[in-house]
């Protein structure tokens, strides 16, 4: 959830760190910091708040260094303070460290470092890494050794990149269920280790994305990577990652998240390219092509995923369900780790995730290798964990998404769904041609709604209206249910206002009892076989004095009758409605956050990239 950054052998490096640092805010962070090593002499510099600020407080003769790391925090072990902060140090100042994940043990290995003599100054488990570093380098370990020997009594998920001064010129670094990733093959540039490949993309295009035990030791004149557990020294080829992590740019939109949700037909066209071919009948997805007799025997399907990506995967059942006649259930990743169920070899896992760094998605994964279940991925980062453990996969094509609230990346997981369904298919199914050839007119629907001011207006005009209100309930049915918890989530976390989504069916079960005139209603009746349906419910609501802003399919009259305000989108198939619908959802709620002053890009208390469990 934090981020990472170091270089080695470039001129310039704290300048480097401190960028890559500011571009890494995104993951979520509330202090940063800096440690810089300059022939033999270590200086660490810390800050709350933006990484911008270290700039002034490095001194100016340091800044040429080519030796240093960083760190933005975002806190799980003890408060946000300065001695919190990372890089953390032994008490020489000799030896910095910076890490992402959690050192399970640290309580046991902090007791035992106590009781050597070694003083603590944080409430952090990090800060267990450079006094173990430092009592192996007493001890008479060489730098290279030392760094191994503290590894091997860490435990828990970890990426770590330390410098000590005894090794002047090196950096060394580690990963463990945390992303970490070199930027090499750069000539006279020197070497990095990020969190987020695209960091580096102003430095190198070439990255080695480290696996599970690497251990990798970086020079001006080299890196070399081995494994932990045997020592093998691995040889792993650069990938290319220039057309996929080119740096984002929100170009003329106020804030990034707007503009990833104007990128949605570039988004639905980048998933469908080359797969979705409606003149052929077909749907070609190279990444399942290594599997496809397994999947051909899979009788059940279970989706792991957190968050927007879990929403995403509840449209996935109904697709899947519906077209492909193949039983799917929906879990939350960080539930499905710690539930005994019956698996057998006839269940596929299906795992969404957009950063594919998800850290309880990943432990989903681990427990599904034990039964020997099939793994599949859908992900928007090529290189990432879950692209790399899995056994096939789909990718989003997305882009960077920058924004913490996810909008394109929802877009694109449910674009891929749709065309994961219509390719399990194992019956000639009437639907699937008005689906592939609807999946390819989306993208110009999508822009001329994106491209229609009236619309926009009047979902900023509504959105204003409600702003103020302390509570929201989102309701809809069928494959408009998930578009309900969606919204209601995207609403809670750009604008800190108390939302619910509910089954519209649910509504006399309990939450009834909270509708007045004060607790507004976003009713999803776009057309489908329940839309009757739903509007009953919303009748209920405002014989109870509720306000309902619907979110209807243009042209239908019969909703402005009875609902307060309407929000109306294109009409489609109720299987790709939920596309339309999300993105109108995703607008209401920026608009809300822009009217209370929030900073949309960046909400309080969230990361981008939960790599945590």
């Amino acid at each position: 959830m934090c981020g990472i950054a170091g270089c080695v052998g470039h001129e310039g490096a704290p300048e480097f760190v401190i960028d890559a640092l500011e571009a890494l805010e995104y993951r979520g962070y509330d202090s940063a910091g800096i440690a810089i090593e300059d022939a033999g002499r270590l200086q660490v510099i810390k800050t709350l708040g933006d990484a911008a600020t270290l700039c002034s407080d490095v001194e100016p003769a340091i800044y040429t260094a080519q030796t240093a790391i960083g760190h933005t925090r975002w806190a799980t072990h003890g408060e946000v303070s300065m001695s919190n902060g990372h890089p953390h140090v032994n008490e020489a100042g000799t030896i910095a460290v910076v890490c992402n994940g959690t050192i399970e043990n640290y309580q046991e290995l902090k007791a035992d470092l106590q009781l050597d003599g070694y003083t603590f100054s944080s409430e952090t488990d990090t800060e267990v890494v450079p006094h173990l570093f430092d009592r192996y380098l007493r001890d008479g370990a060489e730098p290279d050794q030392a760094f191994r020997q503290t590894l091997k009594q860490l435990v828990g998920a970890y990426a770590i990149v330390a410098l000590a001064s005894d090794a002047p010129g090196t950096l060394y670094a580690a990963r463990v269920s945390s992303p970490l990733v070199l930027g090499v093959d750069v000539g006279k540039e020197g070497h990095f280790a990020a969190s987020d490949p695209a960091v580096l993309i102003e430095h190198t295009k070439k990255a080695v994305f480290l696996e599970d035990y690497d251990v990798a030791t970086l020079r001006s004149d080299g890196y070399e990577i081995s494994h932990l557990k045997n020592g093998r020294v691995g040889i792993r080829v650069p990938q290319d990652i220039g057309e996929v992590y080119e740096k984002a740019n929100k170009g003329d939109y106020p804030h990034y998240m707007l503009k990833e949700i104007h990128d949605s037909p570039e988004t639905i066209l980048a998933a469908t390219r080359g797969r979705v071919r409606p003149q052929e009948g077909i749907i070609k997805l190279g990444g399942l092509e290594s599997v496809k007799e397994r999947l051909r025997s899979t009788e059940r399907i279970i989706i792991v995923a957190c968050g927007t990506s879990y929403y995403a995967g509840l449209i996935g059942e109904s697709l899947i369900e519906e077209i492909a006649d193949l039983p799917v259930e929906v879990q939350a990743a960080s539930e499905f780790k710690y539930k005994k169920e019956p698996l057998d070899k006839n269940t596929a896992i299906i795992a969404i995730s957009q950063s594919g760094e998800t850290a309880d998605t990943i432990a989903a994964l681990e427990k599904a290798d034990e039964y020997g279940l099939l793994k599949l991925g859908i992900v928007n980062a090529p290189g990432s964990t879950i692209s790399r453990i899995t056994d096939a996969g789909v990718y989003c094509h997305a882009g960077p998404e920058v924004s913490v609230a996810s909008t394109k990346a929802f877009t694109s997981q449910v674009t891929v769904l749709t065309e994961i369904a219509m390719s399990l298919a194992k019956r000639s199914n009437k639907l699937s041609p008005l689906l592939m050839a609807e999946l390819t007119r989306l993208p110009e629907k999508i822009e001329a709604f994106l491209s229609d001011q009236a619309s926009l207006e009047n979902i900023q005009m509504v959105a204003k209206k409600y702003a103020a209100a302390k509570n929201f309930l989102f309701i809809g049915r069928g494959y408009n249910y998930p578009n309900a918890l969606e919204g209601a989530l995207k609403l809670k976390e750009i604008s800190y206002i108390h939302a619910e989504g509910y089954s519209a069916g649910e509504m006399k079960h309990g939450p009834l009892a909270m509708i007045d005139e004060d607790f507004p209603t976003v009713a999803i009746v776009t057309d489908s076989p329940q839309f009757d349906k739903t509007m009953s419910n919303v009748a209920e609501i405002k014989a109870r004095k509720g306000a309902v802003i619907a979110l209807a399919t243009e042209g239908n009259m019969t909703v402005k009758q009875i609902a307060d305000d309407v929000i109306y989108v294109p009409k489609s198939l109720e299987q790709t409605q939920p596309l339309l619908n999300g993105i109108a959802l995703q607008l209401f709620a920026y608009y809300v956050a822009v009217e209370k002053g929030m900073n949309v890009d960046r909400p309080r208390n969230l990361a981008k990239s939960v790599t945590v469990e």
